[in-house]
């Protein structure tokens, strides 16, 4: 990948900084208002902006939050985003219930050197999703120099990653850089042997990653509904699990999900990595047994073993295959265990009730406990985490889901490109 432009010191000082933030975090009730839930993509983005501060630069920091309609809506206001970044800022935090218009420039007009402008969620307007010139137009004439902060939405071609770019000189942010230089990594040299976990419930966002990151990774290790399709396609019983269904046009190409498994199976058949020296492991790998139930609150589970499922023609065919079981979970350790650079994304399993909790924090402790380069990726990983009091024992924990796939997958982000140094002629 060609290296992305990195602002100067020069560059900043003194001058009005755009930068495109991602505040796109959880929102709980408390008492009569909403707070934070989850701040760590708002302190992820401290380092750009205390720098900025420290260059005497005026700051306007662009997000959305949520999807609205086009229109404003009070549940996803920007305003508590910007109430909780003073908390971690000892410098002005300002908001604008606005993102375009005279409030706007009145705001920014009042702006001292070293303050920060909050404005209101860019997708109360449509010209934010639909990369409107003229809506990005408004945006740029705002400042001087234009800073992408926000990795997590550079998959994303709209106003505000894309359409600005076109008026201003373009730079890449710290997380920005250290997101992209980290799954760069990944992807191109990573020590090995490098082992890729994939979970979650959907297979759609990830299914290009996967098929990318197999031709890189010595072993995938599968879980959640992701598991529940490879297992499908080799022809186990799933019974009532959720496996995805491909849409409307990939059905009509002849496509499915399944089918993908499959052809992905097949052609990594021959592939084997030595597991502790003398056990060929195949490179995919999907669970060995399943925590098992009628429903995600039934209060009886019961433990598959998988690996005699054809011979039981007794098993209840109304279960759901929730959680990774406990050979499984051992069986992945210990695959994890060898690994040199690990990258995960997606939960195990149902990992928000407890009794299919199991497999997910089996991972993350394990991972968390690999001395190699440890990369975490997506909110549901993220949220899987929370309570294990783990953060610190990764590498990295990207707070880009799909961005981080996309990029994995080899696609070229449309929000990256307008950041990239052209080599000179």
């Amino acid at each position: 990948m060609k290296k992305l432009g990195k602002y100067i010191g020069a560059n900043i000082r003194d001058k009005v900084v755009i930068v495109r933030v991602d505040y796109n975090v959880p929102l709980k009730k408390e008492g009569a208002g909403l707070v934070i839930a989850d701040d760590r993509r708002i302190r992820a983005s401290l380092e750009t902006i205390k720098e900025l501060h420290d260059h005497n630069a005026k700051i306007i920091l662009l997000s959305h939050v949520g999807r609205p309609n086009n229109k404003p809506e009070p549940d996803l206001s920007l305003q508590p985003m910007a109430q909780h970044l003073q908390t971690l800022l000892d410098f002005p935090v300002k908001f604008v219930a606005e993102s375009i218009g005279e409030p706007v420039l009145k705001a920014v007009a009042s702006l001292n050197p070293g303050e920060v402008l909050l404005l209101e969620n860019l997708r109360f307007h449509e010209g934010e999703k639909q990369n409107d010139p003229h809506f990005a137009h408004l945006l740029a004439s705002l400042g001087q120099i234009y800073i992408n902060d926000a990795f997590s939405t550079a998959h994303r071609a709209h106003a505000s990653t894309v359409g600005i770019t076109q008026y201003l000189p373009s730079y890449a942010g710290k997380n920005l850089e250290k997101e992209v230089e980290a799954l760069r990594k990944i992807k191109d040299e990573p020590d090995r042997p490098l082992v890729v976990v994939v979970g979650g419930a959907k297979i759609s966002d990830k299914v290009d990653a996967i098929v990318n990151l197999s031709k890189v990774a010595d072993v995938v290790l599968t879980g959640g509904g992701i598991a529940n399709t490879f297992l499908k396609a080799q022809g186990l019983e799933i019974h009532q699990s959720y496996v995805q269904d491909a849409p409307a046009d990939l059905k009509k190409k002849g496509i499915d999900y399944i089918h993908v498994a499959q052809d992905l199976l097949e052609r990594t058949r021959t592939e084997h990595v030595w597991f502790k020296e003398y056990i060929p492991l195949p490179k995919i790998l999907y669970p060995l047994d399943v925590i098992a139930a009628k429903s995600m609150d039934a209060p009886e589970t019961q433990i598959i073993d998988l690996t005699h499922a054809m011979e039981d023609s007794h098993q209840d065919k109304s279960l759901m295959y929730l959680d990774i079981g406990p050979k499984t979970r051992q069986l992945y350790k210990e695959v994890l265990s060898m690994a040199k650079t690990i990258f995960w994304n997606g939960p195990m399993g149902v990992f928000e009730k407890p009794a299919f909790s199991a497999g997910t924090q089996a991972i993350a402790q394990a991972i968390a406990s690999n001395s190699g380069t440890t990369i975490l990726g997506g909110g549901d990983t993220m949220a899987s985490i929370e309570g294990l009091d783990l953060e610190d024992k990764f590498s990295y924990i990207s707070s880009a889901g799909g961005a981080a796939l996309e990029f994995l997958a080899g696609k070229e982000l449309p929000g990256l490109k307008p950041l990239i140094v052209q080599p000179e002629a």
